[in-house]
């Protein structure tokens, strides 16, 4: 690692963990184990994520070689690391999943949406007018990489066909599509 300060950078890191004593201190440990250095924590424990986990946001110093060890690091010790630093998801979209997304388990659509496409569930609205047996829809705000966005939206498409969801897309700039 080079001594001089002007290789470092500040970055941010979105974590999810699990409502357990002992997960942030889990959480923060890879960060000092690689380099990094703590600027603030941002422990949202009033607030769940989709999955019913704690957003975590940390914020640190480190060299961009030492912040991608950290990453990995945290991801090594089975930490959901929901975003990485302030470029990697640089673009959001907005889609409307309808049909059966109680029975059809949500929480498992949600992970395989993020698992298949990279993207971070930055927000979540689900309205379920007749309960469990009937159909409902959910607003996902997503994150995705720079340039990803249509991988993601195709990946969504096909998640809920196989769940038998439809899926309400973003219009696009321009008319093309």
């Amino acid at each position: 690692m080079s001594d001089s300060t002007e290789d470092v950078r500040s970055y941010t890191v979105r974590l999810e963990l699990v409502d357990r004593p002992g997960e942030l201190l889990r959480a923060l440990e890879p960060i000092a184990d690689n380099g990094g250095n703590l600027l603030s924590i941002f422990h949202e424990r009033g607030n769940l994520t989709p999955r019913g986990h704690i957003p975590v946001e940390v914020d640190m110093e480190a060299p961009p070689d030492r912040f991608d060890e950290i990453v990995d690091a945290l991801r090594e010790e089975g930490i959901n690391v929901m975003e990485a630093g302030a470029e990697q998801y640089s673009e959001e979209v907005t889609v409307v999943l309808v049909g059966h997304l109680v029975n059809t388990d949500l929480s498992n659509t949600l992970s395989r949406i993020q698992e298949a496409t990279g993207t971070s569930v930055r927000d979540l609205s689900l309205s379920a007018p007749q309960g469990q047996e009937g159909e409902s829809s959910a607003r996902l705000r997503l994150a995705t990489e720079t340039g990803q966005t249509d991988a993601a939206l195709s990946a969504i498409r096909d998640i809920a066909d196989e769940k038998n969801l439809r899926v309400v897309e973003p219009l696009t700039a321009g008319g093309e599509r």
